[in-house]
């Protein structure tokens, strides 16, 4: 049993008595609670100022002021985004989370908002060339805990190598940096932002892009709770008229110029 699905088991008593409760109606201008985890650059992370910037923060606010809700951010760790969700401590989760067949057993997500590649990052000098269940034996490979990357990296690779799950992609990207790690596993972005941009010339992608249908090709969506489909159905209009109007793909262009919708 992975990590998530033990995460999902310890919540499913509590999702299943809030799943009885009828859901509200989100009037205009109401404050509707989102979570989030950084940093995950460019996705959520601080900007030099300490405030909450990057891609969903933007693409956040845009939808909320779209669908004339209005909307907070709170920062907390990965792991506890699902079980504040369903006890109803936030109202949505919008953090470059996988929509995936486990968490659909406990959310509702919106449309897909984003879809991305994932890579394997190490430093230059690795003598890994790409990325098979025979090339990559016998490593230390750094992913954040619970994500999508762990379950593919424990799943494919976990029985032949020491899989290290962090809080953090930053603990992730510290230990590789620090030679604890021999290898991590990102979201594309992720890695070309703290890796390949912030340390040119020291780390580099090993092998293609990875795009397995099977963990990431659902693309990241905003998690509710199941009963507040009319919410979801807010930011759903709210990002499909973003698309129409060329906001969407202004932000996909500022953040993702390499990997573009």
């Amino acid at each position: 049993m992975t990590l998530f699905r033990k995460a999902v088991a310890a919540i499913s008593v509590t999702a299943a008595c809030l799943g009885a409760l009828p859901g509200h109606a989100i009037a205009a201008n109401e404050r509707v609670r989102l979570i989030l985890n950084i940093p995950y650059e460019p996705f959520e992370f601080r900007n030099k100022d300490g405030e909450l910037a990057g891609f969903d923060i933007d693409l956040g606010n845009a939808m909320c002021a779209q669908a004339k809700l209005s909307c907070s951010w709170s920062e907390q760790g990965w792991e506890s985004l699902l079980p504040s969700l369903m006890t109803r401590k936030a109202d949505a989760i919008m953090s470059g989370m996988t929509i995936s067949d486990d968490r659909r057993e406990q959310v509702l997500f919106s449309d897909p908002y984003l879809i991305q590649p994932s890579g394997w990052f190490a430093p230059v000098d690795s003598p890994l060339s790409n990325v098979t269940t025979d090339t990559l034996r016998h490593q230390r490979i750094g992913v954040q805990r619970g994500s999508s990357q762990d379950r593919y990296a424990t799943d494919l690779y976990g029985q032949h190598n020491d899989i290290r799950r962090y809080a953090s992609a930053d603990d992730a990207v510290n230990d590789l940096m620090a030679s604890r790690l021999d290898i991590t596993l990102f979201d594309y972005p992720t890695g070309q932002s703290a890796l390949l941009e912030a340390s040119p010339g020291r780390f580099r992608l090993v092998g293609a892009k990875i795009q397995d249908e099977r963990y990431f090709n659902d693309g990241f969506g905003i998690a509710f709770r199941k009963r507040d489909q009319a919410l979801a159905e807010r930011f759903n209009r709210a990002l499909a008229e973003l698309k129409e109007n060329g906001t969407y793909q202004k932000l996909v262009d500022k953040y993702f110029p390499e990997t573009p919708q």
